[in-house]
């Protein structure tokens, strides 16, 4: 009789669909994954993955972006503040601020005015949150570049008490010798002719005056200084000439040949030039630079200043007629420097001595009403600029 055979092992084998089919199931009737479709969707999930990802970055960025621009003008803000505060550099020259009313804008306007603080406002903001002001008036040393914190604490310690017995003396920038010895002269119990005396005599010597030299011309330091009652003609001297030598030590005057291939001397010289012929200080280290570059090519100076000292001092201003002066201080005829210096210079001025500007410029002319100068390395270009000063009226 016919039948499905019993034996299992006889059963016809399915066909190659079939078997296909079947072969997608495992033993417990689950789909047995197909590597070919299984690697597709892998491939597909992790591209998901990776954009899923740069979506989520790109957000980060956005709002880090969105955070740097809200947060960036407050940390520059911030920084510019901080070094308005504690600036860079460290303190400079000296000098006097005098506080009349003590208001806090007033204070600020005449410490950026005299470079002690950066800013204004930065002062009075510093001032508001420290709780700082009014401040007591009176007359206070300071320093450029103290900052706001420095000169804050400068003012709550107050003005020097001044003995009741003490005098001010007042000696301003660009003095002669005579002149020094004219505000001497105004102190109670000086005496001009006994101060010319001892300044004239090597009595009283800086350090950076030579043998031979015996004249202080140049060495007095414009500041203001306390005379005690009992400080005569020569302790005077001797205070002035101490606080030259102090600033010339600060700013490396004994080793100016190196910078300038003047000696410390002949420095302190071209500094008084400088010094009588720089109206704005901008221009300090560039005629500073015209006297080097007319010295190095052996040209005269031509220096007006030097014929006001000349012919004992200006206004007048120098002519032509002047220029014929007979004398070693006439540097329209001589070579060279004078043999002195012709008056007092400042910090910055000996600072612009030592250091001058690496230009070629060889000539300078007044260019407006502020004392700019305009400067010119060719006589071409110079005879340009003194017919623009000519057309300004400036001449």
């Amino acid at each position: 009789m016919s039948g499905p055979p019993t034996d299992r092992t006889s059963v016809v084998e399915p066909d190659d669909r079939r078997s296909a089919y079947y072969s997608s199931y495992d033993a417990y009737g689950e789909p047995d994954p197909d590597p070919e479709w299984d690697a597709v969707r892998r491939s597909a999930n992790r591209r998901s993955a990776a954009t899923d990802r740069r979506r989520r970055r790109n957000r980060r960025v956005a709002v880090i972006g969105v955070l740097a621009l809200i947060f960036i003008p407050f940390v520059l803000a911030a920084g510019w503040f901080y070094f308005q505060v504690n600036p860079r550099g460290g303190p400079g020259e000296t000098v006097t601020i005098t506080v009349e009313d003590g208001g806090t804008g007033e204070v600020a306007n005449k410490l950026a005015a005299a470079d002690v603080v950066g800013s204004a406002t930065a002062f009075k903001i510093y001032a508001s949150v420290t709780g700082a002001g009014p401040f007591t008036p009176g007359s206070y040393t300071m320093q450029t570049n103290l900052g706001a914190r420095g000169a804050v604490n400068a003012l709550k310690v107050g003005p020097p008490v001044v003995p009741a017995n003490d005098l001010t003396l007042l000696l301003p920038p660009g003095l002669t010798l005579n002149q020094v010895a004219d505000r001497i002269a105004q102190l109670p119990g000086r005496n001009r002719d006994t101060f010319l005396q001892i300044v004239n005599s090597g009595a009283v010597r800086s350090k950076y005056m030579p043998a031979g030299v015996n004249s202080a011309e140049g060495f007095l330091f414009p500041d203001t200084y306390r005379i005690g009652e009992h400080e005569d003609e020569g302790d005077i001297a001797r205070k002035l000439v101490a606080r030259f030598d102090e600033i010339a030590d600060k700013v490396g005057l004994a080793n100016s040949t190196a910078t300038n291939g003047l000696t410390p001397y002949q420095t302190v010289v071209a500094a008084s030039l400088i010094q009588t012929e720089a109206k704005l200080a901008e221009d300090a280290p560039l005629i500073s630079a015209v006297i080097r570059n007319r010295l190095r090519d052996g040209m005269p100076l031509q220096i007006d200043s030097t014929l006001c000292y000349a012919k004992g001092g200006c206004p007048p201003v120098p002519t032509n007629a002047d220029k014929a002066i007979d004398s070693p201080y006439n540097t329209y005829k001589i070579s060279g420097l004078p043999p002195t210096p012709i008056s007092s210079v400042t910090e910055a001025n000996l600072s612009a001595a030592i250091h001058p500007a690496d230009v070629p410029y060889k000539y300078y002319v007044i260019a407006d009403a502020n004392g700019k100068h305009a400067f010119a390395t060719t006589l071409a270009e110079h005879n340009a600029n003194v017919a623009a000063a000519r057309a300004k009226g400036l001449l």
